[in-house]
């Protein structure tokens, strides 16, 4: 028996972090996650699998319009003629609450309840499947509770959105223990709500496969989901299947070396062609590169962030590699010279650092700051907020860090004038 589990599909959500950007790749953005969702269909019927599990967050919320369910539809009509039956749980996000808009789904397609748990056999197969739907989006109630008890004599499948032990990283929804999952008796328990793939195989196999598609830089590396084969002696093998369409990876570039600018975006330019030249498929690849490192470049990199990332854009049109994409580019350097040393100079660099020591801890200042960027800070364009990162600073009241990170910019800039 073989048979595909997916979770957090999240069909026709945008993604974020490219389409502020007239280079970005428009059409590839807007239908990432259908393209990622029709590659797991076309899998699913390739290698003829008996059925899917789709662990809630099906969908993103109620439709825009009903071009959402209809493409759903139409992807479950592909697995109808090639008969292979989908059982789907509602989580958070497409929770009874939250959709507004309803269609009749294919007879393929089976809903968990959202009354209470349900359980779905497969008697050909020797399967059953318990799931319990989510009727509100705030569901903090432990559902494993009231799960039935395994169907005696089938492989049983538990189904659940669920943040597992208060996963940090997630909304604590539905949370519940491993050992309640192991403990209730079923051979593998279907999990969704994380969007990174975990796996642990004890009593029972418990596996969240992550989201389909990353959707934006925290969601980096391959995605996909997961297919799970159960021999006749009830041996599991899970393998992932990665079917996203684009691919969002970190890279961080030490400048330690550089000292100018320039330098920089050469340095960059060679870490770039290293991670195109080592991708292993033609997925393209949307990148956030953070310079980092105690450099001589940075006095001429402060608040320069909108050009190095041309000068970054101008070394990928270099490599003339139409699959990879650049998020955004992020400067975290620091300067090589000693506080210490500045402050006890005797002129004019000396005063100003001292000035703007003196100023990172005076409230009135940094009220008085506040109050003149703040309007900038919350009503300027998206492009605008997302090339100049010290604008959230003002919005989160960190007026102590900007002037901090002002300070060892123009110091260093006035330094190197003189």
């Amino acid at each position: 028996m073989r048979f595909i589990h997916a979770a957090d599909i999240h069909l026709d959500s945008p993604l974020h972090g490219l389409s502020a950007y007239a280079d970005a790749p428009a059409a590839m953005l807007r239908n990432a996650t259908r393209d990622a969702f029709s590659s797991l269909v076309t899998t699913a019927i390739d290698e003829t699998v008996d059925f899917m599990v789709i662990a809630g967050d099906l969908y993103d919320g109620t439709w825009r319009d009903h071009n959402t369910g209809i493409f759903f539809c139409r992807e479950m009509g592909r697995l109808r003629r090639a008969g292979i039956p989908v059982f789907v749980l509602f989580g958070n996000h497409d929770a009874e609450s939250e959709m507004t808009k309803q269609l009749q789904l294919p007879d393929n397609v089976k809903t968990f309840a959202t009354r209470k748990a349900e359980t779905f056999r497969i008697d050909g197969l020797k399967v059953a499947l318990h799931g319990h739907s989510f009727k509100e989006r705030e569901t903090t109630a432990n559902l494993v509770t009231g799960y039935p008890p395994p169907v005696a004599g089938y492989f049983n499948i538990g189904v659940l959105h669920t943040a597992l032990e208060g996963n940090a990283a997630h909304a604590s929804y539905a949370p519940c223990s491993l050992a309640e999952l192991h403990g209730k008796g079923y051979q593998y328990w279907a999990l969704g709500h994380v969007h990174e793939f975990a796996m642990w195989q004890e009593q029972s196999t418990v596996v969240f496969p992550g989201n389909l598609q990353g959707r934006n830089i925290r969601e980096t590396g391959r995605r996909g989901a997961v297919m799970v084969t159960v021999s006749d002696t009830g041996e599991i093998d899970v393998e992932r299947l990665y079917v996203d369409v684009l691919r969002w990876e970190s890279l961080t570039v030490d400048a330690s070396a550089c000292t100018t600018l320039n330098e920089v975006a050469r340095a960059v330019g060679m870490q770039l062609e290293t991670l195109a030249g080592a991708a292993s498929t033609t997925v393209p690849h949307a990148v956030r590169v953070t310079v980092a490192g105690t450099t001589a470049a940075h006095g001429e990199l402060f608040g320069l962030e909108p050009q190095l990332r041309a000068e970054v854009l101008a070394q990928i049109a270099g490599l003339s590699h139409d699959r990879l994409w650049l998020e955004k580019v992020r400067i975290e350097t620091q300067p090589p010279g000693n506080s210490d040393a500045v402050s006890e100079r005797a002129d004019a660099i000396a005063d100003l650092h001292n000035l703007l020591v003196e100023a990172e801890s005076d409230p009135e200042f940094l009220a008085m700051l506040k109050e003149r960027l703040i309007g900038l800070a919350t009503h300027s364009p998206h492009e605008l907020q997302e090339m100049v990162p010290a604008l959230s600073s003002v919005r989160n009241g960190d007026l102590t860090g900007l002037v901090r990170e002002v300070r060892a910019g123009l110091v260093e800039q006035v330094a190197k004038a003189n």
